[in-house]
């Protein structure tokens, strides 16, 4: 019998859904942080919830350190560990505000925490303890991602820190966010070539590292997102952003409930997928790129909030390579 190519994830969160995350080398196992302060792991292909840990406040970050042991952050401040496997869990550390981002360095062997606090930690995964506290005065950190020993964190004054992980005391370089508006995601380019970053103003930027002008010439930003009615443009925030590890092709999510793939260095939009429920909150593709998961939350965008406020849903698209790969 064929496989549909979209799942609906059977018990989602209570709450809105702020991050999914698919474990290493597979597209079975799908890590899920919410606001009603719980992580769930859900096994796809059985559409079966597997384990669920707590925090005492809304989780606003997860992340696989392995296949068996997971990292997660939220406004309790403290940073989880949690092994799947014996169903222990520990708290790592913690911060002074709110833990945004969790990222996993595999080349250190590390974790990566960014907060509202104005910091972003390194924690050594072996010795369980903080080996370095960075702070910097350029805001919130927003959202963070890393690709072997580079980091880029954008933070809530429209500033991208970029540092090579290998000598955190100073940052790489220090960039203006070419988005005029709050940034919402970025993302490394699985080729170690840049980042897209998006804002609330329905616009994405794709950057490069290299400061060589003949490089820099080619980077770009561009309307997505955004809908016509009666001849006034509705503009929506792009809340994810996930790359394609085999294609360096991207999807984005937005508050107007859909998710685009874009060939981000050739300029073009590859597919729309259907209307989903509302916002689409956090995207992450498996790391083979066959599967995409897809989360809905309402995200509080709205003027007048939609009576009822509709609930969270998470999906699993089986991506083809129609969809995925460059034209």
């Amino acid at each position: 019998m064929a496989r549909k190519p979209e799942t609906q994830i059977l018990n989602p969160p209570g709450d809105a859904i702020s991050a999914v995350r698919f474990s290493p080398q597979t597209n079975k196992f799908l890590l899920v942080s919410s606001w009603d302060s719980c992580v769930r792991l859900y096994d796809v292909v059985s559409n079966s919830l597997r384990h669920k840990f707590y925090h005492t406040a809304p989780v606003l970050d997860c992340a696989f350190l392995d296949s068996m042991k997971t990292v997660s952050g939220g406004l309790d401040n403290t940073v989880k560990l949690y092994d799947l496997n014996s169903h222990t869990e520990n708290v790592l550390g913690s911060h002074n505000a709110g833990v945004k981002c969790v990222e996993s360095c595999k080349l250190l062997n590390a974790i990566l925490t960014g907060s509202w606090d104005k910091s972003v930690k390194m924690w050594d995964l072996r010795d369980k303890e903080c080996v370095g506290t960075y702070e910097q005065s350029n805001g919130k950190v927003y959202s963070m991602s890393c690709i072997d020993e580079k980091l880029v964190v954008a933070t809530s004054e429209r500033k991208v820190l970029i540092w090579d992980l290998r000598n955190m005391a100073n940052y790489l370089e220090r960039r203006e966010s070419s988005l005029k508006y709050q940034t919402r995601a970025v993302r490394c380019f699985p080729n170690k070539e840049g980042y897209v970053m998006s804002s609330i103003e329905g616009r994405v930027a794709v950057e490069y590292f290299d400061p060589n002008p003949e490089v820099q010439k080619k980077k770009f930003a561009f309307k997505c997102h955004r809908a016509k009615e009666d001849d006034i443009e509705h503009i929506y925030p792009v809340n994810a952003i996930s790359f394609h590890s085999v294609y360096n092709t991207f999807a984005t999510g937005g508050s107007d409930g859909y998710v685009n793939i874009w060939d981000g260095f050739n300029k073009k939009r590859l597919c729309q997928f259907h209307l989903y429920d509302c916002s689409i909150s956090s995207l992450c593709f498996s790391d083979d790129g066959s599967t995409l998961a897809i989360a809905c939350s309402y995200m509080d965008e709205a003027e007048t909030p939609p009576d009822p406020i509709p609930d969270p849903t998470l999906y699993v698209r089986y991506v083809n390579e129609q969809e995925t790969r460059p034209k």
